[in-house]
């Protein structure tokens, strides 16, 4: 890939995940990203993230390298005058900060728009917090999923919420940022002026609720844990098992791809009228659960899954991690590099093709 940004020069002010994807982003096209940590805390907290199969004695967990592989680490302790002083330095020559303090931390370091501003007028200051600049609450992903809908939307029915097994709505906030400083990118280019841009976790959730949000403000449907099965339409989200024992699913999203799914199966359920259009299946998507049920545990995933391909009807294989990254597809979303002599692995922040 191009090396759109190697004339950016990136401060990162930031921990976790949300602001340090958004570094990774530009590092990865070409931007010399200088990450700030502070020493006197052990730097990025996700150093100390390790899962138990970790070696101990590394200074970073696999979970810093999701989104810190080929930055410039810097310590500086902020409240050290000295170390202070460093930091403006380096924010002369800068092009983009970003940073997610917490409401007031940013003016007590001396490190807020303002005071930055003053040392650079072209900065594009880019920062995250989590339910808006005004308000002083602690946020982490997981008190946000439960906060804007998500937790109670997931899992199944009756069952207890659910987090997603990733910090998505940091990763949301983290992907509007990128959109954000894109747009300031080009408002600079313009004007030769740079901005103060701001993305809490909170909007960044509401904002990402979709359809789920929409089905609530005007059909006025309140949206419930439901497993994987889609709200608007049937059959999606139901798991099969095949005759060798591998889960499956389908994404049908028309009547077309239900009658080819219907044909591949040898049914003719397509004709009934309960299952003849979208609407009919959401009302008896049980029944239709135990129909295909039926005929696709008698064949092997190969078959169903060959014939699919073939006519083109959405089918997915739910597979672990292990099995993810065995495909080629995924292979080609992989980066290497070299941490203390070991060779590592991670997945690619900006995935798309560009010519």
């Amino acid at each position: 890939m191009q090396k759109l940004f190697n004339d950016l020069v990136v401060i990162e002010l930031a921990s976790v995940l949300a602001g340090p994807s958004v570094g990774q982003f530009f590092q990865e096209l070409g931007a010399t990203v200088i990450k700030v940590e502070n020493p006197k805390t052990g730097g990025d907290i996700t150093r100390s993230w390790k899962t138990p199969m970790e070696d101990p004695s590394e200074d970073t967990s696999a979970y810093y390298w999701c989104v810190n592989s080929g930055k410039e680490i810097v310590y500086l302790d902020l409240t050290v005058p000295e170390d202070l002083t460093e930091f403006y330095t380096l924010i002369k020559t800068a092009d983009i900060l970003i940073s997610n303090y917490k409401m007031g931390d940013d003016l007590k370091l001396k490190v807020d728009f303002d005071s930055l501003y003053k040392i650079n007028s072209n900065l594009i200051y880019a920062s995250i917090n989590g339910f808006g600049s005004n308000n002083p609450r602690t946020a982490y992903d997981l008190i946000l999923q439960a906060e804007s809908g998500f937790m109670y939307m997931n899992g199944e029915e009756k069952s207890t919420p659910l987090k997603m097994p990733v910090a998505i709505i940091d990763l949301l906030a983290g992907h509007q940022l990128k959109e954000a400083i894109l747009i300031a990118l080009i408002k600079k280019f313009k004007t030769n002026v740079g901005s103060h841009i701001t993305v809490s976790l909170f909007d960044s959730a509401i904002a990402s609720l979709a359809n789920q949000a929409t089905n609530w403000l005007i059909a006025n449907h309140l949206p419930h844990a439901q497993g994987s099965l889609h709200p608007n339409i049937a059959p999606y989200g139901e798991i099969f098992i095949t005759k060798d024992n591998c889960q499956i699913t389908f994404a049908i999203g028309n009547d077309k791809q239900f009658k080819l799914l219907c044909l591949l199966l040898k049914s003719d359920i397509y004709l009934v009228e309960d299952y003849e259009t979208n609407v009919a299946r959401l009302k008896n998507r049980h029944a239709l659960y135990n129909q295909l049920k039926y005929k696709i545990e008698k064949l092997d995933f190969d078959f169903i899954f060959e014939e699919c391909q073939l006519k083109n009807i959405p089918i997915g294989k739910i597979r672990n991690l292990k099995e993810v990254f065995e495909m080629p597809e995924a292979k080609e979303l992989l980066k290497t590099f070299n941490h203390n002599g070991k060779i590592l692995h991670a997945v690619k922040s900006a995935i798309f093709k560009f010519k």
